[in-house]
């Protein structure tokens, strides 16, 4: 079979560029190398991740807030086991799902492992051994990425544990730690912790989520605290040893010798993710990499083999979902004679913890490191009705503007539903409007958006309505 264009990986980026390509009106095939399509987001990241965290959420609500709203309860209890069922049914939805849009796309599947025998020749090497071989005039890189674990923690995927095997455990565990106080670990963590698990988290750095804003690093933790969750900021995990039935993690202050241990039931790793280009042959097309293994593209996402494109978690920059997709998008527009664009800048962040934390822009940290001028507008969460209403009175909104010009540099959340509000501060900034600009702009009473205007109105001119 010849293509016009052939997607390596099916994940956001690779289901989304082939669709992309297929409505360009290119000949398109996918190929992936486990059963079912979808990569790591929808079969065992974002996807099942989210639903857990939401049956999690409402435990955690029926235990801690259900009495304050006059709800009654008697023998409430987790049953771990139908809560792992309905999350394998959510994936099980989303990814039947994709193979409903490849077959209205006309998009050839490939199940198999895909490698590069040279620039235009792909050899699918199939779970019974078999090959096949197919033509390309294109090719997108889009294989994702894997957990990253050192030899030293004794990663054995029954204690010693990566958020692939955390989303199947099926009894609430009494212990865990996590190492690596990112998006995953806090995200899972916060799983249990609202289960009833013991949660401890260590962390090298001074600060959790360290890629996003400090105010929202602060107000994360603080929340995760009154959730029970406990801290080692400034330490390093030296050893992780496991039994059949127990993990003992041995941790190191950053500046000092002594170690001490942690005894629990298990010992999530979350400590990042290392670009996934295993055995894809691209010594064969000389496609080169970097000191970290991402695939090395230009500002077009193309590598130094013509004709090879790579998106996503292989190349450089944040490891997210909708980052892949903007890029599948590209390319195949880009393939296709189109001038499409990213501003990467405009790529939000999100952690769905709750309370949710997003931002996108600039950092106040990496506005004084660059001497930027700007002006800082804050509003807090408890003092909006809509988040009384609902109880959800942690957190803030953030708007950081430029002192001279007003613009809206970035916006940083923590608090209710601000997954879905970081939209309106994207659309915002991708025309530039200024901080004024989203004061005079009306929102619906009484909405959790309303802080998003209020922040607004403090970066503007000092002059919150309701604080």
């Amino acid at each position: 079979m010849k293509y016009d264009l052939t997607v390596i990986g099916s994940g956001p980026g690779g289901y989304v560029a082939a669709i992309r390509g297929a409505q360009l009106g290119m000949k398109t095939a996918i190929i992936e190398r486990y059963n079912t399509l979808g990569g790591t987001c929808l079969n065992v990241g974002c996807i099942p991740s989210k639903a857990l965290l939401d049956s999690s959420e409402h435990y955690h609500n029926a235990m801690e807030k259900f009495s304050s709203h006059g709800i009654q309860l008697k023998e409430l209890a987790v049953d771990m086991p139908q809560m792992i069922r309905r999350k394998n049914e959510v994936v099980e939805q989303t990814v039947g799902g994709l193979s409903f849009l490849m077959k209205k796309n006309k998009i050839d599947v490939y199940h198999g492992h895909g490698s590069f025998v040279d620039n235009n020749h792909i050899q699918i090497t199939k779970s019974d051994g078999s090959t096949e071989t197919i033509e390309t005039a294109n090719t997108i890189i889009a294989t994702g990425s894997k957990p990253v674990v050192p030899a030293s923690f004794n990663y054995d995927k029954k204690r010693v544990i990566t958020s692939t095997e955390a989303l199947n455990i099926d009894a609430v565990p009494k212990r865990m730690v996590i190492v690596g106080g990112g998006v995953i670990g806090l995200e899972l963590g916060s799983v249990f912790c609202r289960l009833g698990t013991e949660v401890e988290v260590v962390e090298f750095l001074d600060r959790i989520i360290a890629g996003m804003d400090g105010d929202c690093s602060k107000e994360l933790m603080r929340a995760l605290k009154k959730l029970g969750m406990k801290f080692h900021l400034g330490h390093a995990v030296t050893n992780v040893q496991a039994t059949d039935k127990a993990v003992t993690v041995t941790v190191k202050p950053r500046d000092k010798e002594e170690t001490f241990d942690i005894q629990a039931d298990y010992c999530l790793v979350a400590i990042g993710r290392r670009p996934y280009t295993d055995q894809l042959g691209l010594e064969n097309i000389g496609v080169a990499l970097d000191d970290k293994g991402r695939i090395i593209v230009d500002h077009f996402l193309q590598t130094n083999a013509p004709g090879i494109y790579a998106i996503g978690d292989v190349v450089n920059g944040a490891m997210l979902a909708h980052k892949a997709e903007e890029e599948g998008v590209f390319v195949a527009e880009l393939i296709a004679g189109q001038k499409p664009h990213i501003d990467y800048n405009l790529i939000p962040g999100v952690v769905y913890t709750w309370p949710e934390v997003a931002g996108v822009g600039q950092t106040e940290e990496q506005l004084k490191a660059a001497g930027t001028p700007y002006k800082v507008g804050k509003f807090p969460f408890k003092a909006l009705g809509r988040a009384r209403a609902s109880m959800d009175t942690e957190g803030m909104v953030k708007i950081l503007s430029h002192q001279e010009t007003d613009e809206i540099l970035g916006v940083h959340m923590v608090g209710p539903r601000t997954a879905d509000m970081i939209a309106e501060a994207v659309a915002l900034m991708e025309f530039r409007a200024s901080a004024e600009d989203a004061a005079r702009m009306s929102h619906a009473h009484p909405t959790y958006t309303e802080a998003f205007r209020e922040a607004a109105l403090m970066a503007t001119a000092d002059r919150a309505i309701h604080i």
